[in-house]
């Protein structure tokens, strides 16, 4: 049995069992990680808010990397979200200590999650029905501990959740103090202002989140439970929010990396982009305006987040190798391992002249689901053809 050892981002001519040590070394579709523009997002957000007084806990959904995580809490325990319940235990073998899970809960993640808090992680989940938190009084005593837990507040109709004036608010309040659980607070996610494109309706969406929040937890106080975190959080309403009295913790994380669909939202620019996909040209049809590339869906993810937008960028907006954006050039069309890149619909601009062989990088539509593709971060700075490191990412549930 023939035995291959080569790394996934080595290229064929960096020679046998050497690592890629350049940009243009490297095989290709490849994940890039500009930490330049990384560790300027991260203190963009972590100032503002300090400024305003309030916790940040990064959700670590997006990056799915202890060294990304690092450079988020440099003390490396937290406060941290998780999405799944693998995170929190890849985060906990490596020292974080305090984090939220922000999925609903059911049976098994109940059981998992108590585990996790025996072992000392200060773990906090969520449940907005009195079934819930019936399910993890049990698990909590499965395991022998006290296990805390977020209700979960509906502030825009987005997902799950209950209004703040939903009289089951103050019945799920009930549940948990009868079973013995310890109530964290209220935990309230504005997903609707992924759908919106200006300053002022992003502003009126915080603040929306804001006071749907702080409603739900005086609701709270006032029948005498305790509500010591009101926690919000969105990309967009973390960097437009004006004003968050009565919010104690702010969640986002797409503003590690930043993406297209948050460029057509309003909150970055491309040039804050932290990640992007490096493919090569494979083929040309110029009869067709068409360069083809190594990078389909299954390295770009099928995410079509920027086609309800004002500017649909396809399946990605295409750089130069050094990250300068081609203009209007995306990827137009995508199959399982082809990408075809062609000038946007009524653009005049000229197709690049770009050889076989002629790498390019693909900024993503979604951070998340473009990072999900891949095995590892290749490390670069700015201006830079170096390769710095190599950081992993985890993956499951």
């Amino acid at each position: 049995m023939l035995r291959v050892e080569m790394d996934r981002a080595d290229a064929p001519d960096a020679g046998p069992g050497e690592m890629a040590t350049t940009i243009g070394a490297l095989a290709t579709p490849a994940l890039l990680l500009d930490k330049d523009r990384l560790d300027r997002n991260l203190a963009r957000l972590s100032s503002r808010m300090a400024r305003q007084g309030v916790v940040l806990r990064p959700h670590l959904k997006t990056a799915k990397s202890i060294d990304v995580a690092r450079r988020a809490h440099r003390s490396g325990a937290g406060p941290i979200t998780v999405s799944t319940l693998a995170e929190a235990e890849y985060f906990a073998q490596h020292g974080f200590r305090d984090m939220t899970y922000a999925v609903g809960l059911a049976p098994h993640t109940a059981d998992r999650a108590m585990r996790l808090r025996k072992a000392g992680i200060d773990i906090k989940v969520l449940l907005d029905s009195p079934e819930q938190a019936a399910m993890l009084a049990a698990a909590g005593r499965a395991a022998g501990v006290t296990p805390s837990a977020f209700v979960e507040i509906d502030c825009d109709g987005h997902r799950g959740g209950l209004t703040a004036t939903d009289s089951k608010l103050i019945a799920v309040a009930a549940a948990l103090a009868e079973a013995g659980v310890k109530i964290a607070g209220i935990l309230t996610h504005a997903g609707e202002s992924y759908g919106l494109s200006t300053p002022a309706a992003l502003v009126a969406a915080a603040e929306n989140e804001r006071a749907v929040a702080v409603a739900a937890a005086t609701t709270l106080r006032a029948a005498g439970h305790e509500c010591p975190v009101v926690s919000v959080g969105s990309t967009p309403t973390a960097h437009f929010a004006e004003d968050l009295t009565g919010v104690t913790e702010m969640r986002a994380g797409v503003y590690m990396f930043f993406d297209l669909v948050m460029h057509g939202i309003g909150v970055c620019t491309t040039d804050d982009i932290a990640i992007s996909v490096l493919a090569t040209v494979i083929g040309k049809k110029p009869e067709k305006g068409w360069i083809l590339v190594d990078a389909g869906w299954m390295a770009l993810s099928r995410d079509r987040g920027t086609a309800a937008q004002r500017v649909d960028q396809g399946y990605g907006l295409v750089c130069d190798v050094a990250g300068k954006v081609y203009s209007d050039l995306i990827v137009s069309h995508a199959s399982q391992e082809h990408g075809i890149l062609a000038i946007r619909p009524g653009s005049s601009q000229a197709l690049p002249d770009l050889p076989i062989g002629a790498k390019v990088r693909i900024l993503p539509n979604h951070a998340c689901a473009t990072a999900s593709q891949h095995e590892l971060y290749n490390v670069v700075s700015a201006g830079s053809d170096a390769i710095e490191a190599r950081w992993p990412r985890m993956r499951g549930w």
